[in-house]
C-alpha cells in the first residue's frame, strides 16, 4: 500500500508542475503577445482630451517674489498689479507643462487686452533650454527663469506644472495642480477678468 501511495503522490506532483508550467508559459505568450501588440494600438483614440485638472478657489495675498526676466532685468509680481495674472510653475522637462503650454498662448492672445497675463516661472533649468523652448512653443507671455526656485517656495508647489491666478488686488484666488485646459481657463479664469 505504502509503493501505491508514494507513485500517487508522485504522479499528482508531477501533474502540478506540469499544470504549472502549462499555466506559466501561457502568461509567457500573453506577455509577448501584449508588448507586440499593444505599441501599435492607437490608446489616445478614446482619451477625453478635454480632461483637467480643476482649480481650488483660495484667498490670500500673493507671495512677494522677485526674479529676473530672459534678459536679465528685474521683475516683481507687484509690477502686475491692477492686472488679473496666472502664474504657472512649470519646467522644460515636464510632458504635462509641454501639454499645456499652447492652451496657455492661446488663451493669453484671446485675453490679454482684458487686463490679462501669464507669468511662466520655470524651475531651475538653464536658461538656454528656457530660450529655447520659449522658441520652439512660440511663447509671447512672459517667462522668468527661477534657477534658485524661489518660485515654487513662495506658491508651495509639490509638483509641476502648478499655476495660479492673482486678481487685481493682488489676491491669489484660484490655485491648480496639474495640467489646465481650455474650457477650465474659460469657466474659471474669465470671470475673474469681468470683475
Amino acid at each position: 500500500m505504502a509503493k501505491n501511495g508514494g507513485a500517487r503522490r508522485e504522479r499528482r506532483s508531477r501533474g502540478q508542475l506540469l499544470a504549472m508550467a502549462l499555466i506559466g508559459a501561457g502568461l509567457l505568450v500573453l506577455g509577448v503577445g501584449a508588448l507586440v501588440i499593444l505599441p501599435k494600438l492607437d490608446i489616445s483614440a478614446g482619451v477625453d482630451s478635454s480632461i483637467s485638472a480643476v482649480p481650488a478657489q483660495v484667498n490670500y495675498s500673493a507671495p512677494s517674489l522677485a526674479l529676473n526676466d530672459l534678459r536679465g532685468e528685474p521683475v516683481s509680481l507687484e509690477d502686475y498689479r491692477g492686472t488679473v495674472v496666472l502664474v504657472n510653475n512649470w519646467a522644460t522637462w515636464c510632458p504635462p507643462c509641454k501639454e499645456e503650454m499652447p492652451t496657455l498662448q492661446a488663451y493669453f492672445e484671446d485675453h490679454r487686452d482684458q487686463g490679462f497675463t501669464i507669468i511662466a516661472i520655470e524651475a531651475g533649468e538653464p536658461l538656454a533650454e528656457i530660450q529655447a523652448f520659449v522658441e520652439d512653443y512660440g511663447l509671447t507671455f512672459p517667462v522668468w527663469p527661477d534657477p534658485s526656485l524661489k518660485a515654487t517656495a513662495a506658491f508651495r508647489n509639490q509638483g509641476l506644472p502648478s499655476s495660479y491666478v492673482i486678481d487685481r488686488q493682488g489676491n491669489v484666488r484660484l490655485a491648480w495642480a496639474g495640467a489646465i485646459n481650455r474650457q477650465m481657463l474659460e469657466k474659471h479664469v474669465t470671470p475673474l477678468l469681468e470683475e
